[in-house]
Formats: C-alpha cells, sequence, structure tokens
C-alpha cells in the first residue's frame, strides 16, 4: 500500500468517526434522567415490521404495558403483559413476566425531530418509535 493509499485512508477513517460522533452529539443519545422524563406517564409507539404500532405505556409507578393485539401478535404470544421499567445508567430497561422469556432488556435512545426516537437494544437490533401522550 502506498504512503499516499494510507494517508487517504487515514484521513476518510477520520472523517467518518468525526462524522459519526458529531451525528451523536447533534441528534442526541439521552442521559438516564432525560429519558426518564420523555417517557415516564407516556406511551412509547414502536413501528412494528410489517405494519402499526405497538404501544408500550410506561407508568409512573415503574410499570409498563404492551398490547400487540393490534399489530396481530396474539397469535404467537400473549397479546398484552405487564412488566416493569427501570434505569440502568443511561439505559431505559424493561422486564416482562413471559415476553422475551422474562429476560431484561435495555435501550440506549436518541430523540429525533417529530417527537420520535431511535433506540438501540443491548443485543444490537434498532428501532422508531412515536412518542404519545
Amino acid at each position: 500500500m502506498s504512503r499516499f493509499t494510507r494517508y487517504a485512508a487515514g484521513l476518510t477513517l477520520l472523517m467518518t468517526a468525526a462524522a459519526s460522533s458529531a451525528n451523536a452529539q447533534a441528534t442526541g443519545e439521552l442521559s438516564g434522567n432525560e429519558l426518564r422524563q420523555l417517557v415516564n406517564g407516556k406511551t412509547v409507539y414502536l413501528a412494528a415490521p410489517l405494519g402499526g404500532e405497538f404501544p408500550l405505556n410506561y407508568k409512573p409507578d415503574g410499570s409498563v404495558t404492551g398490547d400487540g393485539a393490534a399489530v396481530g401478535l396474539g397469535r404467537f404470544f400473549a397479546a398484552r403483559e405487564t412488566g416493569r421499567w427501570f434505569m440502568s445508567g443511561n439505559q431505559l430497561c424493561q422486564q416482562f413476566p413471559t415476553w422475551y422469556s422474562g429476560q431484561r432488556l435495555c435501550f440506549n435512545v436518541v430523540k429525533l425531530p417529530n417527537n420520535r426516537i431511535r433506540w438501540t437494544r443491548d443485543n444490537g437490533e434498532t428501532g422508531v418509535a412515536r412518542l404519545g401522550q
């Protein structure tokens, strides 16, 4: 690899890293306190892969109720279930009795324009959601 090629590759890598960092700062990954304030007492509508929205109601008492009946999830598992939500550092976590085999799931959240968020689960899955009242 020529010196110019190495230089160009290094410059490209630095520019990509800088753009990625600037994008994270511009969109604003939320702190734990900001995230708690954002979802506490609200309904978050997850965009379902095959259309529709999956509502999760985050109640101030720490309970979260999900209802997948509208998007047809009742044929795969309990359509409606109540679990608990809590913060772990800057991540929003939730755990349901039977959904996901009772496994705790945690998310990083970035606020987007138009009352939307982008979430990234601790296993790398991502998605978008709409914030409701």
